[in-house]
């Protein structure tokens, strides 16, 4: 189990992403954090304390995504928090769910030269998005390329750095409230 909240807006969006993993933070303990395309990313092991000790700043930007960790695959680490990223860094997702397919996604992107720094399944996603943006060059169709590869019960959000704005919720079987 897993929390994940994202924004879009005229609002700044680090203190909003906050409040909502603070609402959330009963579905997480191991690890959190939040990607704002404007800024970048923060992540923490533990609780959403931890992040908010993290965030010496202001994060400035008006969209984002957020995600408490309940580990699965992976051990409870940065490495494996999310949010997870494509090969360019521009393609961003969080999740909460079970790839179940994951270790063959994973095995044909390493055979097409792609590395990995997490043990997540949610990498593996990232990753596969990032491999049909090379091929489609559109956000929308490359993502719904990649959950149609993917097998399980999930909810994912999935935001794009170069369409700050624009935040790609979807779901297999898994509640997106």
């Amino acid at each position: 189990m897993c929390g994940i909240f994202a924004y879009t807006g005229k609002n700044q969006a680090l203190p909003i992403l906050l409040d909502g993993l603070t609402c959330l933070e009963y579905r997480g303990y191991d690890s959190a954090g939040i990607y704002i395309p404007e800024s970048g990313v923060v992540k923490s092991v533990g609780a959403v304390d931890n992040l908010k000790k993290k965030i010496i700043s202001e994060i400035p930007g008006t969209s984002g995504t957020a995600h408490l960790r309940w580990a699965t695959h992976g051990e409870p680490t940065e490495e494996n928090a999310h949010p997870h990223h494509d090969q360019s860094e521009t393609i961003w997702i969080v999740h909460n769910g079970i790839i179940e397919n994951y270790k063959e996604l994973k095995e044909m992107l390493i055979t097409k030269g792609y590395t990995f720094y997490s043990s997540t399944d949610t990498e593996v996603l990232a990753k596969l998005i990032g491999f049909y943006m090379e091929e489609k060059k559109d956000f929308e169709k490359s993502v719904l390329a990649a959950l149609n590869d993917a097998k399980g019960t999930y909810g994912v959000v999935v935001s794009y750095k170069n369409e700050p704005e624009k935040i790609i919720a979807a779901r297999q079987g898994a509640p997106v409230v």
